[in-house]
């Protein structure tokens, strides 16, 4: 059996230290035999020179190369945070996310908007209509508003115009009388025919908010006729000569009810 111990696998040199093997040759050979390096012929001795500064200059190209490279890049990464807008001003903030676990941002109550002193008064008047005459709070609450944009048109106080619905329908928008009287209001419409051409005719009287309208119309032109309610809701019932005015203080005893709750609306509301 032979004795001799094979060698070990050559290793391999890194390739980023290839061009530093001729250098490390040289320095390994002088430093081993300086007799020896003194005594190589002077062409040798320039030709290990040469390659010295030829090494030196590629490692020192190298490092410009990478140090330009980093800054382009950074350069780079600037101009994209400026073309996001704000992105120069949350620089630090970013770093700062990245760094510390961001603060919980605790917000403060919301304060709901208060209602004004109309805002109360309507839904004042909506709710006890709803439950006096048992009727939906949300149908009451359109009849309401409408109502109120037509007591404005028609210089006519929208309480009364609610009044009247209660007398005269209890705020059934479908309901019709013996004689021909519909809606809420209980309009006639062949006394009335020319306020309903513009909106499509007596069948439009169904509709809550065209009988309101067409209503407080009436209204208005029996106040200035006679210069005083009274007599304009009797002759809005068609019993202009009944001497009791039964049907107009029915209507102002609802109006009554109806103008505490506006009162009691416009008081200052504790906090």
């Amino acid at each position: 059996m032979s004795n001799i111990i094979p060698s070990a696998a050559p290793q391999q040199t890194p390739v980023a230290l290839n061009h530093l093997a001729p250098v490390v040759d040289l320095l390994s050979r002088s430093l081993a035999n300086p007799k020896s390096a003194q005594a190589d012929d002077a062409g040798a001795g320039a030709g290990r020179w040469q390659l010295l500064k030829d090494v030196v200059a590629r490692a020192y190209c190298g490092a410009k190369s990478a140090l330009a490279l980093i800054g382009l890049a950074a350069v780079g990464a600037m101009m994209i945070l400026t073309l996001q807008g704000d992105g120069m001003k949350r620089l630090p903030s970013l770093a700062g996310e990245v760094f510390f676990e961001p603060s919980s941002v605790v917000a403060g109550p919301i304060q709901a908007r208060a209602e004004t002193p109309l805002e109360r008064e309507q839904r004042a008047v909506t709710e006890f209509i709803a439950k006096r005459y048992r009727v939906s709070e949300a149908a009451v609450s359109g009849y309401v508003a409408t109502a109120y944009r037509a007591g404005e048109q028609y210089s006519v106080d929208p309480l009364l115009i609610l009044a009247v619905m209660a007398v005269e329908s209890r705020y059934n928008p479908v309901a019709e009388s013996i004689v021909g009287a519909k809606g809420l209001m209980q309009v006639m419409p062949k006394y009335h025919l020319e306020k309903l051409l513009d909106h499509g005719g007596e069948h439009a009287l169904l509709e809550p908010e065209v009988n309101i309208q067409v209503g407080a119309q009436i209204l208005r032109e029996y106040k200035r006729r006679f210069g005083d309610t009274e007599t304009a809701l009797q002759m809005y019932a068609g019993a202009f000569d009944e001497p009791s005015s039964q049907y107009a203080n029915k209507v102002f005893a609802e109006l009554a009810r109806l103008e505490a709750l506006r009162l009691k609306a416009k008081k200052p509301q504790s906090v």
